[in-house]
């Protein structure tokens, strides 16, 4: 990654989208030839030099302090995750790290055996840990069977920017692939931010680059975002419509992977759904533990298409 020209790229977008109204200061009119503030109306707004943002703007952010930056982030009104990347990247810049060792291999990433028996105690609860890549380096057997589309593709580990803009399937599987699609190059631009040396995370970029050019035009857009908390749309192939409410929380003895887990509303068609998914998953487990994997190959894991609706009415009427 070019860290100066992302501090650049990342403080021209951010500046585009503002207006003088919008920070408080008058507009005197006249013919703007950028979009949103100019420079010095950024500078006046953050309590500094003409001169001195330039210099940060153009990325040159050597010894940039932490006030300068409050008052950056202040004047184009940065939300939280905007805040944090424009932190990342300078500390990037401040680094001084020797060129030939900027682009070095990243180390393998493992999940420990105690998270992987977390994740499996997780029975009716799709979850799995990932990492800032996107990658899914865990999973129970729920949440690979809910993101059952991603794993299609034999490439590993299984990573949700390739699904999203390299396989057709991902069109069809979010219920609203714009935003999925959104989302997704935020937060890889959010991790570029805090691993501007990761060849695994740059190689990545530079394929979806070439290959999508969807992916292309919104990583331009610098956007970012912390993956935290939201709700999942998605078009099960097998059961049909979920909406997943999802928490992210990092992993306290890897604070670079999360644990993404999701929930379905009770008394909902998705939680019907989810719970006629983790009964398929469980029969599916418990017959190959019987008749062993090669029985098992031809076999998929939930039953055909259905209405997850009345599919759970009737499973319940079986139960009674």
């Amino acid at each position: 990654m070019d860290t100066p020209s992302d501090i650049r790229e990342f403080l021209t977008t951010r500046r585009a989208r503002l207006t003088p109204d919008q920070v408080g200061i008058p507009d005197f009119g006249g013919r703007r030839r950028v979009p949103g503030l100019r420079r010095e109306e950024v500078a006046l707004v953050a309590g500094m030099s003409v001169e001195y943002y330039t210099r940060l703007e153009r990325g040159n952010a050597r010894g940039v302090s932490e006030a300068v930056l409050e008052g950056v982030s202040r004047a184009l009104q940065l939300d939280a995750a905007e805040h944090a990347h424009l932190y990342d990247l300078v500390r990037a810049a401040n680094e001084g790290i020797h060129p030939q060792r900027r682009r070095g291999t990243a180390k393998p990433q493992q999940v420990r055996p105690g998270v992987q028996q977390l994740l499996d105690a997780m029975h009716d609860v799709p979850a799995f840990v990932q990492n800032g890549r996107l990658d899914i380096l865990a999973t129970n057997r729920l949440g690979h069977a809910v993101f059952s589309e991603i794993y299609v593709q034999p490439q590993r580990p299984a990573n949700f920017g390739r699904f999203v803009f390299l396989d057709d399937r991902a069109h069809a599987f979010y219920r609203g692939w714009d935003e999925a699609a959104r989302q997704t190059v935020a937060l890889l631009r959010s991790e570029a931010g805090r691993a501007p040396h990761d060849r695994a995370l740059s190689d990545l970029v530079g394929e979806l680059s070439t290959r999508s050019d969807e992916f292309r035009a919104l990583w331009a857009s610098h956007d970012v975002r912390e993956h935290r908390t939201g709700i999942k749309r998605i078009t099960h192939p097998t059961v049909g419509d979920l909406d997943l409410d999802y928490e992210a929380m990092e992993l306290s003895s890897a604070r670079d992977l999360l644990l993404i887990a999701y929930t379905a509303e009770p008394g909902t068609a998705s939680h019907d759904a989810l719970h006629l998914l983790a009964s398929w998953t469980a029969e599916d487990s418990a017959w190959r533990s019987a008749h062993g994997p090669l029985a098992h190959a031809s076999v998929r894991v939930a039953g055909p298409k259905c209405n997850p609706a009345s599919a759970a009415v009737d499973e319940r009427t079986m139960e009674r």
